[in-house]
């Protein structure tokens, strides 16, 4: 069977950062879809397609860690990356309670990145492997 791509689901309210993270991704073999806010993502249906999530925790209605906690009540097991602006120690201990991957300070480097990315495909390949294997 053919390995199924890697799909990151990107939500984050600033076009700029979504345009240039589906481009890195893109260059990197990676299916990006992104989404400008969290509703947007939900009213789509989409997540349950991803390989993982990557949210901007502060977006302008349904924060990125109100939106893990949704989908993880919906029975999501996704991992999220979460990327913030607006680093405290307060949210990063809310980002990481919320079952967070990684957290990401904006700007960060593609590297660091690429580097959750792969951390988080490697999360999800036991399962992805287990299935497509011949008995």
């Amino acid at each position: 069977m053919a390995e199924q791509p890697t799909v990151v689901i990107v939500v984050d309210d600033d076009a700029g950062f979504l345009k240039g993270a589906a481009r890195l991704l893109a260059l990197n073999g990676v299916e990006a879809r992104t989404f400008a806010s969290a509703e947007a993502l939900l009213e789509s249906g989409s997540a349950q397609t991803a390989t993982c999530l990557l949210l901007d925790i502060h977006l302008g209605g349904i924060s990125g860690i109100e939106l893990q906690r949704r989908l993880a009540a919906a029975g999501s097991k996704c991992p999220v990356i979460f990327m913030t602006a607006n680093d405290d120690e307060a949210t990063r201990n809310e980002a990481v309670d919320a079952g967070c991957i990684a957290y990401l300070r904006k700007p960060f480097a593609r590297q660091v990145l690429l580097n959750a990315i792969g951390k988080a495909v490697a999360e999800c390949a036991p399962n992805v492997l287990t299935s497509e294997k011949p008995a």
